[in-house]
Protein backbone atom coordinates (compact mmCIF):
# COMPACT_ATOMS: atom_id res chain seq x y z
CA UNK A 1 0.00 0.00 0.00
CA UNK A 2 1.22 3.50 -0.77
CA UNK A 3 2.59 5.38 2.19
CA UNK A 4 3.28 9.03 2.89
CA UNK A 5 5.87 10.43 5.29
CA UNK A 6 4.60 11.53 8.71
CA UNK A 7 6.10 13.73 11.37
CA UNK A 8 9.53 12.93 12.78
CA UNK A 9 10.24 10.47 9.96
CA UNK A 10 7.28 8.24 10.75
CA UNK A 11 5.13 6.75 7.97
CA UNK A 12 1.37 6.60 7.79
CA UNK A 13 -0.80 4.68 5.35
CA UNK A 14 -3.19 6.61 3.17
CA UNK A 15 -5.96 4.85 5.08
CA UNK A 16 -5.33 7.33 7.91
CA UNK A 17 -5.82 10.45 5.77
CA UNK A 18 -8.93 12.64 5.85
CA UNK A 19 -9.48 11.79 2.19
CA UNK A 20 -9.56 8.06 2.94
CA UNK A 21 -11.99 8.67 5.79
CA UNK A 22 -14.35 10.57 3.47
CA UNK A 23 -14.05 7.86 0.81
CA UNK A 24 -15.02 5.29 3.45
CA UNK A 25 -18.06 7.34 4.47
CA UNK A 26 -19.16 7.65 0.83
CA UNK A 27 -18.76 3.90 0.49
CA UNK A 28 -20.92 3.32 3.55
CA UNK A 29 -23.63 5.63 2.17
CA UNK A 30 -23.80 3.82 -1.16
CA UNK A 31 -23.47 0.31 0.23
CA UNK A 32 -26.88 0.77 1.85
CA UNK A 33 -28.30 1.29 -1.65
CA UNK A 34 -26.26 -1.54 -3.17
CA UNK A 35 -27.69 -3.78 -0.46
CA UNK A 36 -31.14 -3.18 -1.95
CA UNK A 37 -29.72 -3.96 -5.39
CA UNK A 38 -28.11 -7.17 -4.12
CA UNK A 39 -31.33 -8.34 -2.49
CA UNK A 40 -33.25 -7.66 -5.69
CA UNK A 41 -30.67 -9.56 -7.71
CA UNK A 42 -30.85 -12.53 -5.35
CA UNK A 43 -34.66 -12.64 -5.48
CA UNK A 44 -34.67 -12.32 -9.27
CA UNK A 45 -32.02 -14.99 -9.75
CA UNK A 46 -33.91 -17.41 -7.52
CA UNK A 47 -37.19 -16.75 -9.31
CA UNK A 48 -35.79 -17.09 -12.84
CA UNK A 49 -33.75 -20.17 -11.91
CA UNK A 50 -36.94 -21.79 -10.66
CA UNK A 51 -38.71 -20.99 -13.92
CA UNK A 52 -35.81 -22.38 -15.96
CA UNK A 53 -36.00 -25.63 -13.93
CA UNK A 54 -39.60 -25.97 -15.15
CA UNK A 55 -38.35 -25.95 -18.73
CA UNK A 56 -40.12 -22.78 -19.80
CA UNK A 57 -39.40 -19.13 -20.51
CA UNK A 58 -40.33 -16.59 -17.83
CA UNK A 59 -43.20 -14.14 -18.25
CA UNK A 60 -44.19 -10.89 -16.57
CA UNK A 61 -46.38 -12.80 -14.11
CA UNK A 62 -43.26 -14.53 -12.78
CA UNK A 63 -41.61 -11.19 -12.04
CA UNK A 64 -44.67 -10.08 -10.09
CA UNK A 65 -43.40 -12.35 -7.31
CA UNK A 66 -40.62 -9.79 -6.72
CA UNK A 67 -43.02 -7.06 -5.63
CA UNK A 68 -43.20 -7.66 -1.86
CA UNK A 69 -39.42 -7.44 -1.59
CA UNK A 70 -39.27 -4.32 -3.78
CA UNK A 71 -41.90 -2.59 -1.65
CA UNK A 72 -39.98 -3.48 1.50
CA UNK A 73 -36.75 -2.01 0.15
CA UNK A 74 -38.43 1.25 -0.79
CA UNK A 75 -39.82 1.55 2.72
CA UNK A 76 -36.55 0.60 4.43
CA UNK A 77 -33.85 2.44 2.44
CA UNK A 78 -34.23 6.21 2.75
CA UNK A 79 -31.99 7.02 -0.21
CA UNK A 80 -33.76 4.64 -2.59
CA UNK A 81 -36.45 6.33 -4.70
CA UNK A 82 -37.00 3.43 -7.11
CA UNK A 83 -35.94 -0.20 -7.30
CA UNK A 84 -36.48 -3.20 -9.51
CA UNK A 85 -35.36 -5.61 -12.21
CA UNK A 86 -34.89 -4.61 -15.86
CA UNK A 87 -35.12 -7.59 -18.19
CA UNK A 88 -32.85 -8.12 -21.15
CA UNK A 89 -34.94 -7.76 -24.33
CA UNK A 90 -36.22 -11.13 -25.49
CA UNK A 91 -36.03 -12.73 -22.05
CA UNK A 92 -39.77 -12.86 -21.40
CA UNK A 93 -42.30 -14.85 -23.38
CA UNK A 94 -45.18 -12.36 -23.32
CA UNK A 95 -43.51 -8.97 -23.93
CA UNK A 96 -40.39 -7.89 -25.87
CA UNK A 97 -39.00 -5.82 -22.95
CA UNK A 98 -39.95 -5.16 -19.34
CA UNK A 99 -39.12 -3.23 -16.19
CA UNK A 100 -40.48 -4.71 -12.97
CA UNK A 101 -39.98 -1.35 -11.32
CA UNK A 102 -41.53 0.30 -8.29
CA UNK A 103 -40.95 3.78 -6.96
CA UNK A 104 -42.06 6.19 -4.27
CA UNK A 105 -44.29 9.02 -5.46
CA UNK A 106 -44.21 12.60 -4.24
CA UNK A 107 -47.06 11.73 -1.87
CA UNK A 108 -45.09 8.84 -0.38
CA UNK A 109 -47.15 6.12 -2.04
CA UNK A 110 -45.39 3.13 -3.62
CA UNK A 111 -46.44 2.73 -7.24
CA UNK A 112 -45.38 0.77 -10.32
CA UNK A 113 -43.63 2.34 -13.28
CA UNK A 114 -45.94 1.81 -16.25
CA UNK A 115 -44.21 2.33 -19.58
CA UNK A 116 -45.07 1.88 -23.22
CA UNK A 117 -42.08 -0.06 -24.53
CA UNK A 118 -43.49 -0.62 -28.01
CA UNK A 119 -40.73 0.42 -30.46
CA UNK A 120 -43.39 1.85 -32.76
CA UNK A 121 -44.53 4.36 -30.15
CA UNK A 122 -41.90 4.81 -27.44
CA UNK A 123 -38.60 6.68 -27.53
CA UNK A 124 -37.51 4.63 -24.52
CA UNK A 125 -38.16 1.15 -25.91
CA UNK A 126 -34.43 0.39 -26.21
CA UNK A 127 -32.86 0.93 -22.82
CA UNK A 128 -29.88 -1.35 -23.46
CA UNK A 129 -27.52 1.51 -24.41
CA UNK A 130 -27.95 3.40 -21.14
CA UNK A 131 -25.02 3.15 -18.72
CA UNK A 132 -27.05 1.61 -15.89
CA UNK A 133 -27.81 -1.35 -18.18
CA UNK A 134 -24.74 -1.45 -20.44
CA UNK A 135 -22.03 -1.17 -17.77
CA UNK A 136 -23.14 -4.20 -15.69
CA UNK A 137 -23.82 -6.18 -18.88
CA UNK A 138 -20.42 -5.42 -20.40
CA UNK A 139 -18.25 -5.59 -17.28
CA UNK A 140 -20.08 -8.10 -15.08
CA UNK A 141 -19.62 -5.64 -12.21
CA UNK A 142 -21.69 -3.21 -10.17
CA UNK A 143 -22.06 0.26 -11.63
CA UNK A 144 -23.04 3.80 -10.72
CA UNK A 145 -24.62 5.63 -13.66
CA UNK A 146 -25.29 9.35 -13.82
CA UNK A 147 -26.22 11.78 -12.61
CA UNK A 148 -28.67 12.29 -15.45
CA UNK A 149 -32.23 13.52 -15.87
CA UNK A 150 -34.26 10.35 -15.46
CA UNK A 151 -36.97 10.88 -18.07
CA UNK A 152 -37.85 7.19 -17.89
CA UNK A 153 -38.91 7.12 -14.24
CA UNK A 154 -39.14 10.43 -12.45
CA UNK A 155 -37.92 13.46 -14.46
CA UNK A 156 -35.52 13.97 -11.52
CA UNK A 157 -31.75 14.37 -11.67
CA UNK A 158 -30.70 10.93 -10.43
CA UNK A 159 -28.06 8.29 -9.95
CA UNK A 160 -28.79 4.67 -10.79
CA UNK A 161 -26.88 1.89 -9.03
CA UNK A 162 -27.06 -1.46 -10.79
CA UNK A 163 -25.66 -4.97 -10.92
CA UNK A 164 -25.87 -7.77 -13.51
CA UNK A 165 -28.28 -10.67 -13.07
CA UNK A 166 -27.21 -14.02 -14.49
CA UNK A 167 -29.07 -17.31 -14.69
CA UNK A 168 -27.17 -20.46 -15.61
CA UNK A 169 -24.24 -18.32 -16.72
CA UNK A 170 -26.32 -16.12 -19.05
CA UNK A 171 -26.92 -12.40 -18.61
CA UNK A 172 -30.67 -11.82 -18.24
CA UNK A 173 -30.88 -8.18 -17.10
CA UNK A 174 -29.96 -5.89 -14.25
CA UNK A 175 -31.11 -5.28 -10.70
CA UNK A 176 -31.04 -1.56 -9.97
CA UNK A 177 -32.00 1.24 -7.61
CA UNK A 178 -32.43 4.97 -8.18
CA UNK A 179 -31.22 7.71 -5.87
CA UNK A 180 -32.27 11.32 -6.39
CA UNK A 181 -29.16 13.44 -6.81
CA UNK A 182 -30.41 16.02 -4.30
CA UNK A 183 -30.60 13.30 -1.63
CA UNK A 184 -27.16 11.94 -2.48
CA UNK A 185 -25.62 15.42 -2.43
CA UNK A 186 -27.21 16.14 0.94
CA UNK A 187 -25.49 13.03 2.29
CA UNK A 188 -22.00 13.45 0.79
CA UNK A 189 -21.30 17.10 -0.12
CA UNK A 190 -20.84 18.10 3.56
CA UNK A 191 -18.17 15.38 3.73
CA UNK A 192 -16.39 16.73 0.66
CA UNK A 193 -16.44 20.25 2.09
CA UNK A 194 -14.41 19.07 5.08
CA UNK A 195 -11.36 18.31 2.93
CA UNK A 196 -8.50 20.82 2.56
CA UNK A 197 -8.55 20.62 -1.24
CA UNK A 198 -11.46 21.06 -3.66
CA UNK A 199 -13.11 17.65 -4.04
CA UNK A 200 -15.63 15.80 -6.17
CA UNK A 201 -16.77 12.22 -6.82
CA UNK A 202 -16.73 10.54 -10.23
CA UNK A 203 -17.81 7.20 -11.62
CA UNK A 204 -15.61 4.92 -13.73
CA UNK A 205 -16.22 7.03 -16.83
CA UNK A 206 -15.34 10.32 -15.15
CA UNK A 207 -18.92 11.55 -14.75
CA UNK A 208 -19.16 13.79 -11.67
CA UNK A 209 -21.64 12.27 -9.19
CA UNK A 210 -21.34 14.97 -6.51
CA UNK A 211 -19.07 17.95 -6.02
CA UNK A 212 -17.84 20.58 -3.61
CA UNK A 213 -15.68 22.04 -6.39
CA UNK A 214 -17.28 24.77 -8.55
CA UNK A 215 -14.94 23.82 -11.40
CA UNK A 216 -16.47 20.32 -11.59
CA UNK A 217 -20.25 20.42 -11.46
CA UNK A 218 -22.42 17.35 -10.94
CA UNK A 219 -23.15 15.70 -14.29
CA UNK A 220 -20.04 17.06 -16.03
CA UNK A 221 -17.08 14.95 -17.15
CA UNK A 222 -13.65 14.98 -15.55
CA UNK A 223 -11.17 14.24 -18.32
CA UNK A 224 -7.62 12.99 -18.13
CA UNK A 225 -7.27 10.17 -15.59
CA UNK A 226 -8.28 6.58 -16.28
CA UNK A 227 -10.79 6.29 -13.46
CA UNK A 228 -11.72 2.75 -14.47
CA UNK A 229 -8.13 1.69 -13.87
CA UNK A 230 -8.10 3.39 -10.45
CA UNK A 231 -11.21 1.41 -9.49
CA UNK A 232 -9.76 -1.85 -10.86
CA UNK A 233 -6.46 -1.41 -9.00
CA UNK A 234 -8.28 -0.31 -5.82
CA UNK A 235 -5.50 1.98 -4.69
CA UNK A 236 -4.83 5.69 -4.47
CA UNK A 237 -3.20 7.32 -7.47
CA UNK A 238 -2.09 10.78 -8.56
CA UNK A 239 -2.66 12.60 -11.82
CA UNK A 240 -1.77 16.18 -12.74
CA UNK A 241 -2.21 17.68 -9.28
CA UNK A 242 -5.12 15.45 -8.31
CA UNK A 243 -5.31 12.66 -5.76
CA UNK A 244 -7.60 9.82 -6.85
CA UNK A 245 -8.96 7.74 -3.98
CA UNK A 246 -11.22 4.76 -4.81
CA UNK A 247 -14.19 4.45 -2.48
CA UNK A 248 -13.18 0.95 -1.41
CA UNK A 249 -15.64 -1.37 -3.11
CA UNK A 250 -18.19 0.98 -4.64
CA UNK A 251 -17.51 2.24 -8.20
CA UNK A 252 -16.79 5.87 -7.35
CA UNK A 253 -13.49 7.72 -7.12
CA UNK A 254 -12.88 10.64 -4.78
CA UNK A 255 -10.91 13.32 -6.64
CA UNK A 256 -9.12 15.89 -4.49
CA UNK A 257 -7.05 18.73 -5.86
CA UNK A 258 -3.76 19.35 -4.11
CA UNK A 259 -4.10 22.50 -1.96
Amino acid sequence: MSRSPGPAGATATLDATPEAAVAAQVRSTLEAVFEAVAETRADTTARLTGVAAQGRRPATVDLAALRPGLHLRLARQKLVSGVGFVASPGLLSDVPAWLEWWQTGSDGDVRPLLLDLDPAHSAYSDYTHWDWFALPRDTGQRAVAGPYVDYLCSDEYSLTLSAPVQVEGRFVGVAAADVYLRHFEAAVVPLLQQLPGAAHLVNGRGRVAASADPAHLAGSLTKGPDFGSVLAQARTARHDGMRLIPCDGVPLVLVVLDP
